[in-house]
């Protein structure tokens, strides 16, 4: 059965029990994810560009900015729905810590392994069309991961329990 929205999803997502959660379910909560990812990347990789950083320090801020970002995006949900920031926080970190992780090593191993990939400017068409397939592999090898934790009440499905 598949649910519409997060309301629905908050509402009956896991009375089926463990393991039945839609794929649309993990897919939403994995373009969550992607978004503060992908935002963290291409600024971290900006910064890092116009500061004339190196590759690995440039890799280092972007990483760290796509788990900046991503926490951020389930932070502004979760302290919107009242609940204090220590919590807030935890959640955050409960919800997407792995998700964010397993993107990252898809997202920036592709980059890292493409021929080029990482010597590619921001001005080069090559730079982004890599980054596009690299986020796009993440989302794909990333979405079971979080159908599988939201499978077993963990990942997003804590998150859900603050959408009411």
């Amino acid at each position: 059965m598949q649910h519409d929205t997060h309301a629905e999803h908050a509402h009956h997502g896991h009375e089926h029990g463990p393991g039945k959660v839609s794929w649309r379910m993990a897919a939403q909560a994995t373009l969550h994810c992607l978004t503060g990812c992908a935002i963290g990347e291409v600024l971290g990789m900006v910064i890092g560009t116009a500061l004339g950083w190196g590759n690995v320090p440039t890799m280092a801020l972007a990483i760290a900015l796509a788990f900046t970002f991503g926490y951020a995006l389930t932070l502004r949900g979760i302290l919107k729905a009242g609940v204090d920031f220590k919590t807030a926080f935890r959640v955050a970190l409960a919800a997407d810590t792995l998700s964010i992780a397993v993107m990252e090593l898809i997202d920036n191993g592709v980059i890292a392994l493409w021929p080029g990939g990482m010597d590619a400017h921001l001005s080069d068409p090559m730079f982004w069309w890599i980054l596009a397939l690299a986020l796009a592999a993440a989302f794909v090898i990333t979405t079971p991961v979080n159908k599988w934790m939201i499978g077993r009440g963990k990942g997003h499905a804590v998150v859900h329990q603050y959408h009411h």
